[in-house]
């Protein structure tokens, strides 16, 4: 079971069956706000508008289950999971114990393969950020691939599979969160200083300022989403 959400959470990837296929439109279109948090997802509206069987997509709704995404409410079908600035703290805690220590890991462990592979990926999310305009859907959906491929890099000479592996969970539900201030940026900040500061650090092989650069850049996110207007939060329900 693990081994499969390891697999499903890549979101670049061709979906290789129906469920898949419908599996990432879904959750791409829960993350993005088409579906907001406390919609009820009716089998019987969304299997036309994905063109997918009702037994396909009830699959894919119940991988949304397994990812925290979509909550199964017995007989009554299924709804956007809600969410919350307490949801949201309690996210980014638990993020950075695991996601500091595997970036610890991973600058201790990490060879030249793991140097390049970082470079790699700072190179590619840096043209993205050059491309972040507001309304730009399009720009924002290729950044925040590319930021999540930098992040994943750094870590990626962890040996620990399983922080890896749950790291990529908590990530995978921070950006709901993150979306909702990425073009609202409450808050003065340069993210692309941020990411080259992580990325000098982790290079010269200084942990204890790689991860307190970490540290502050996970928690201005949380603090940019703080300051969103309560109604960024508002659970839609529709009978």
């Amino acid at each position: 079971m693990n081994e499969v959400v390891l697999q499903r959470s890549t979101e670049a990837v061709e979906p290789k069956t129906l469920v898949e296929g419908a599996y990432q439109r879904l959750r791409r279109d829960i993350i993005e706000g088409i579906h907001p948090p406390g919609e009820k997802l009716r089998v019987e509206h969304l299997k036309d508008h994905y063109e997918v069987g009702a037994g396909t997509l009830r699959e894919a709704l119940l991988l949304l289950v397994t990812d925290a995404l979509v909550v199964a409410q017995g007989q009554r079908g299924f709804r956007v999971a809600p969410i919350s600035i307490e949801d949201f703290e309690d996210i980014t805690r638990t993020r950075l114990l695991l996601e500091t220590e595997a970036l610890r890991q991973s600058i201790q462990f990490g060879g030249e393969d793991w140097e390049a592979t970082v470079v790699a990926a700072f190179h590619r999310l840096s043209r993205a950020e050059e491309k972040l305009s507001d309304n730009d859907s399009q720009a924002a959906e290729e950044w925040e691939r590319r930021n999540r491929a930098f992040h994943e890099a750094l870590i990626s000479a962890s040996p620990s599979r399983w922080i890896r592996h749950f790291q990529n969970i908590l990530y995978q539900q921070s950006e709901r969160y993150r979306r909702l201030s990425l073009f609202s940026m409450p808050i003065a900040r340069d993210i692309h200083a941020e990411h080259l500061a992580l990325f000098n650090a982790s290079l010269a092989r200084d942990a204890t300022r790689a991860t307190s650069i970490l540290t502050e850049h996970i928690l201005r996110t949380l603090d940019a989403v703080k300051r969103l207007p309560s109604d960024f939060f508002n659970t839609k329900r529709k009978a």
